[in-house]
C-alpha cells in the first residue's frame, strides 16, 4: 500500500506538471514559448506528450502490477475470512462486541435484526443458535481494487491505441476518414433556431462504411442522427458533432463561358483549372453583414439579409488579392476570368473517435461502484445464542464493520422482549 501510495503521489504530480505544458508541439514552439533550456527539457523529459512518454507509461504500469499483487496476495486470507464468518465453531472462538444475557427466547432477536438460515449445533453439551449475514460485505475494498486496476488499464490502454480523425463537409459529402479504412457521408445537416434567430441544435445525419476492396458491390453502412452532445456509435468509432460553419460555390467563366465550379468550405478554395497556380479561396461568410469601423467585419445575424463573402486570390502562393465581395457587385474579374460565389451554406465538423478499450474503462467503473455498495452498504454480521443449565441463552453478536449502528440494533432487538440486559 506505500508503495501503491507513492505511485499515485507522482502520477498526480506528473498530471498536474503536464496540464501546465501545452501538449504535442514542436522544440521550436517550446522554445519561443519558454526559452530554449527549458525547451529541451520538456522534450528530454517528454513532457511535450507526457500521458504516452515511457516513465508515465512505466509508472501505470508499476501502479497496474501493485495492484494485482494486492489482490492475490489478499484473496486467500479473504476466502479464509469469509468462511469464518458462516462458520459457529469461529464464532464461539473469537470475541464478541455485544452480550445479553438471560434472553427467555432468543428467535425473536434472530428475526428481528433479520438474520436469516439459523443454524443449530450441539457443542460441548450445550445447544447453539448461529446466524450471520451480508458477508460479500468484506469483499468490497478487494473488489473496489479490482475495478481500479480495469479502470487503469482501460484508460492506459485506451490512451495508446487511441485514434481520432476530423471530418468536415456539405450536405451530400462522401469524404474518408483518415486513414482508418472508412467513409463518412453526410446525409443531412441542419441549423435549427430558436424564435429569436438564435442557434439551438447542430444536427447531422450520417453515414459510416468500409468500401470494399476490389468489389463493385454495394457497402454496408450504419447510419445515425449526431448533434451536440449526443455523439452516434458506428462500427465501434463514436461520431461527434464538434463544429460548423459556412461553405459556398465558387464559379468561374472565361471569356463567358463557364469553366469550372466547386463547392468549398471556408478556408478552402480551387485553382483555376488552365491557369497553375492561380487560386480562388473563400475565407468567411457574413450572411446579414456589416463592417464595424475600426474594428472589422461581422455579421448581426444569422439570417441572409446583407450575404458578403470574404475571399482572397493567390499566385504562386502569393497573395494578389484579398476584399469582400457581394451579388450585387457582379463576378470578379481577374485577367480573362469571372469569377462569382453562390449557394451559401452551413458546413458540418464531425470528430470520429476509436477507443477499443472504452469498454474495459466503463466496467472498471461500474466494478468500483460495486465494491463501494459491497463496502459501505453491507454489514458483516453474525450473532450466536448459547443454551445455559437454567434454561435461559446468553446472545453474543459481532460485526467487522459499523460497531456502533450494530450495537444499537442489537440492543434494541434484545429490549423489545427480554428483560436480559445488552452489554
Amino acid at each position: 500500500m506505500r508503495f501503491a501510495i507513492l505511485l499515485l503521489v507522482i502520477l498526480a504530480a506528473a498530471c498536474v506538471v503536464a496540464s501546465f505544458i501545452t501538449q504535442g508541439q514542436s522544440y521550436a514552439w517550446y522554445a519561443s514559448a519558454y526559452s530554449e533550456r527549458k525547451a529541451a527539457l520538456i522534450v528530454a523529459l517528454g513532457l511535450d506528450d507526457a500521458f504516452h512518454s515511457w516513465w508515465f507509461i512505466a509508472l501505470t504500469a508499476f501502479l497496474c502490477g501493485n495492484l494485482i499483487f494486492c489482490n492475490l496476495i489478499r484473496l486467500k486470507p479473504l476466502l479464509e475470512r469469509t468462511r469464518a464468518e458462516g462458520d459457529i465453531g469461529a464464532a464461539l472462538a473469537g470475541p464478541a462486541d455485544v452480550t445479553a444475557e438471560a434472553v427467555a427466547d432468543p428467535l425473536p432477536v434472530f428475526n428481528r435484526l433479520r438474520l436469516p438460515q439459523l443454524q443449530e449445533r450441539e457443542i460441548e453439551s450445550k445447544k447453539v443458535l448461529f446466524a450471520g449475514k451480508n458477508r460479500l460485505g468484506l469483499w468490497g475494498p478487494w473488489v473496489c481494487h479490482l475495478g481500479i486496476l480495469l479502470l487503469i488499464l482501460g484508460f492506459a490502454l485506451g490512451q495508446m491505441t487511441h485514434r481520432e480523425w476530423t471530418v468536415y463537409g456539405v450536405k451530400g459529402d462522401t469524404k474518408a476518414v483518415g486513414d482508418s479504412g472508412f467513409f463518412l457521408t453526410i446525409d443531412d445537416f441542419q441549423v435549427k433556431l430558436r424564435p429569436d434567430d438564435t442557434v439551438e441544435q447542430y444536427v447531422a445525419d450520417v453515414s459510416l462504411f468500409r468500401a470494399p476492396q476490389g468489389s463493385t458491390a454495394v457497402p454496408d453502412s450504419q447510419s445515425a442522427t449526431v448533434s451536440v452532445n449526443h455523439p452516434a456509435r458506428l462500427y465501434g468509432m463514436k461520431v461527434y458533432q464538434n463544429s460548423t460553419g459556412y461553405a459556398a460555390r465558387i464559379s468561374v467563366e472565361e471569356a463567358g463561358t463557364p469553366l469550372q465550379t466547386a463547392v468549398v468550405c471556408a478556408g478552402e478554395g480551387i485553382e483555376i483549372a488552365d491557369a497553375p497556380g492561380l487560386v480562388v479561396y473563400l475565407n468567411a461568410f457574413y450572411p446579414d453583414f456589416y463592417l464595424q469601423p475600426g474594428v472589422g467585419p461581422a455579421t448581426l445575424s444569422g439570417v441572409m439579409r446583407n450575404p458578403a463573402y470574404l475571399y482572397s486570390i493567390y499566385y504562386q502562393e502569393r497573395m494578389v488579392g484579398m476584399n469582400y465581395w457581394q451579388p450585387a457587385e457582379g463576378p470578379i474579374t481577374v485577367n480573362d476570368y469571372a469569377i462569382s460565389f453562390s449557394e451559401p451554406q452551413s458546413y458540418t465538423l464531425l470528430q470520429v473517435k476509436q477507443d477499443r478499450f472504452e469498454e474495459l474503462a466503463l466496467a472498471g467503473g461500474l466494478i468500483v461502484m460495486l465494491g463501494l455498495l459491497l463496502a459501505f452498504y453491507l454489514q458483516p454480521v453474525k450473532v450466536w445464542a448459547v443454551a445455559d443449565e437454567a434454561g435461559g441463552w446468553t446472545l453474543y453478536g459481532r460485526s467487522r464493520k459499523g460497531g456502533a449502528l450494530f450495537k444499537e440494533a442489537f440492543s434494541q432487538a434484545v429490549d423489545r422482549d427480554s428483560k436480559g440486559e445488552a452489554k
